[in-house]
């Protein structure tokens, strides 16, 4: 049984408790409202920063797109010619249309916030020289809003920006038979990459798309490089105890230009009969057609820092040159003869780049 002293001693704590609780109740409040009417500054003068665009890198992107890139996209595929060769057909002039729907209907209806693509089709008869001309329909492009957003099915979206690797060419390292070897990666904004690597016997070989590997002075030789300009232009890094031109020489089962297009094909597409003629056409259109490889102006860019060369940016210069080609070899033995040197960082912030919604 509990005592009557131990009941009212709890009686007489519980009142001390509930008094102290409104004190601090009321110095709380007395606080609160005294802090949410004055503001206590820290600073004698007064730091006036504007607040900087924060959806400029958005909006820049899709201007740059309508202004620039969409006309670069539609040069990718004009002209285009049937297959007898006597039509063809040049699409220019494209512009957007008024919107269907304001952004506040397209929210209400679930539709999407966007305006009529047209444009000028062109379409020239060989035989007789006649131009005909008519507006067309190319589809419906999505608007960006005022706030960098874009209204698809109703429901706003961002695009959010992305970190890509960069275009150009990076050399690689691996461990071989306990040894160091050097290689390299070229990789083009459109177009087939190229991966050169180096065995422990010195050789240097080429792989084009992933596919198999063959002699790098095949593919010399298919840019026009024969032996003994291959020896000359290569005699002022091939200075280590391996010869690494004459080892790659010595394993090339290719002896000739002609020789070197058709095993280049082979390997390309396997399967496929080869002959001088065909592969020529392929490897001149897979390397030096600007519609089917481009490095881009990025990745010219990038060429130009790390083969420290100086080429503008212009449409010759963004496909793969030969100059390019033997410079990145030559890097390649350099590094291979060097035994403290060490591979590019491939996922160094330096080595990517930002894709935004224009891209």
């Amino acid at each position: 049984m509990e005592t009557f002293f131990g009941v009212a001693k709890k009686a007489v704590m519980g009142i001390v408790f509930m008094s102290k609780s409104k004190k601090e109740l009321k110095v709380k409040r007395k606080i609160g409202a005294s802090s949410s009417l004055s503001k206590r500054k820290f600073f004698k003068k007064s730091i006036m920063v504007s607040l900087p665009n924060l959806i400029e890198a958005q909006t820049e992107s899709y201007n740059w797109f309508l202004e620039k890139g969409f006309q670069e996209l539609i040069d990718e595929v004009n002209p285009i010619t049937d297959s007898s060769g006597n039509l063809e057909v040049s699409i220019s002039d494209f512009y957007l249309d008024a919107c269907k729907y304001p952004e506040d209907i397209a929210k209400e209806k679930n539709i999407s916030y966007e305006a009529p693509l047209k444009a000028t089709a062109s379409l020239l008869i060989k035989k007789t020289g006649e131009i005909r001309e008519q507006e067309i329909y190319l589809g419906d492009f999505p608007i960006m809003t005022d706030r960098g957003t874009f209204i698809i099915n109703g429901v706003e979206r961002v695009v959010i920006h992305q970190l890509i690797r960069s275009p150009g060419v990076f050399f690689t390292m691996e461990y071989q038979k306990g040894k160091k070897t050097f290689g390299a990666k070229i990789i083009p904004n459109r177009g087939a990459w190229i991966e050169i690597d180096t065995d422990a016997d010195g050789v240097i070989s080429v792989k084009i798309d992933r596919k198999r590997k063959i002699a790098v002075t095949s593919l010399l030789r298919a840019f026009g490089v024969d032996d003994n300009k291959m020896r000359e232009e290569f005699a002022d890094v091939n200075i280590g105890d391996i010869d690494y031109v004459e080892e790659t020489l010595a394993k090339d089962i290719c002896k000739t230009r002609g020789e070197s297009y058709k095993e280049l094909y082979r390997r390309i597409r396997p399967g496929d009969f080869a002959t001088e003629e065909n592969a020529k056409q392929m490897i001149d259109t897979m390397f030096f057609d600007f519609d089917k490889y481009d490095f881009g102006s990025v990745g010219r860019y990038r060429l130009n820092q790390r083969l420290e060369v100086n080429r503008p940016d212009e449409k010759e210069n963004r496909v793969l040159l030969v100059d390019d080609l033997i410079l990145i070899i030559k890097e390649i033995i350099r590094l291979n003869n060097d035994p403290l040197a060490q591979a590019d960082d491939i996922d160094h912030l330096g080595n990517r780049r930002v894709r935004g919604v224009g891209d």
